[in-house]
């Protein structure tokens, strides 16, 4: 643990950014009439020091997100003394590092299979644990994203086998959905992304009506207030708050 004094200036810094987002968020929230109260703010930490992970818990923030198992774990080992804290995985989850994934995670974004699945409750029952899961769609189309592909119709019916079958799986709470659009230098070309994973919502929420649905995990630093205005419930925020990853 960082002494609280020298994480001064990096708190100093963070506390603005992290000012200017909930302005930000406050903005977009009224322009389409929603309540601040209906978005959940992750704060992406993947590739930040754990001194600065510290500075933004002492600013008030509670939910960070992981893209790799491994390196999320040493942060929650080493922060652990914070309580109240959530740690989201929200980068690919590779079936080997399921049962870690389980063990010290609060949930989980990125669930982008059945395979995956049926090995994450295994370990979550071995547990005793019940997982709160989000599941992954690639709406845009892109071949280099993960998750459920999803982006025509025609693609939809062709998932409902598996996701009834996921969505039975005790020890895995189903709570809605998550997408990762395309980097566009205008946000406002992310839309079309966003208002696709909205009617797979509702399309899944008319077919598999006993799961609730109710998540969106969508919108970054560079297109999160186009995503709250499409419906995001989950918006995932890191450099905007925390700066720019350090390059390795």
């Amino acid at each position: 643990m960082v002494q609280t004094s020298s994480l001064a200036p990096i708190k100093s810094v963070i506390a603005k950014n992290y000012q200017i987002v909930e302005e930000r968020i406050a903005r977009a929230c009224q322009r389409v009439r929603r309540s601040r109260d209906e978005i959940s703010l992750v704060v992406v930490s993947k590739g930040h020091s754990v001194e600065r992970i510290q500075a933004a818990i002492e600013l008030g923030l509670s939910k960070f997100g992981e893209n790799y198992a491994e390196e999320g774990i040493e942060k929650i080992k080493a922060l652990s003394f914070y309580t109240g804290i959530e740690w989201h995985m929200i980068g690919h989850i590779q079936s080997r590092k399921a049962e870690m994934v389980i063990q010290n995670y609060s949930m989980i974004h990125s669930l982008d299979s059945l395979k995956l699945a049926l090995r994450l409750q295994r370990y979550a029952e071995a547990s005793n644990k019940k997982m709160p899961v989000l599941i992954e769609c690639n709406v845009s189309g892109e071949e280099t994203k993960f998750g459920f592909s999803a982006s025509e119709r025609t693609f939809w019916d062709q998932l409902l086998s598996d996701l009834a079958e996921i969505a039975r799986l005790p020890n895995l709470e189903v709570r809605g959905l998550m997408t990762m659009a395309p980097f566009f230098e205008n946000s406002e070309d992310a839309r079309p992304v966003f208002r696709q994973l909205v009617e797979l919502q509702r399309f899944l929420q008319a077919q598999l009506p006993e799961v609730r649905w109710h998540e969106l995990s969508m919108g970054m630093s560079s297109d999160f207030e186009i995503a709250i205005e499409e419906g995001a419930t989950i918006v995932r925020i890191g450099q905007a708050i925390l700066g720019e990853r350090p390059h390795p």
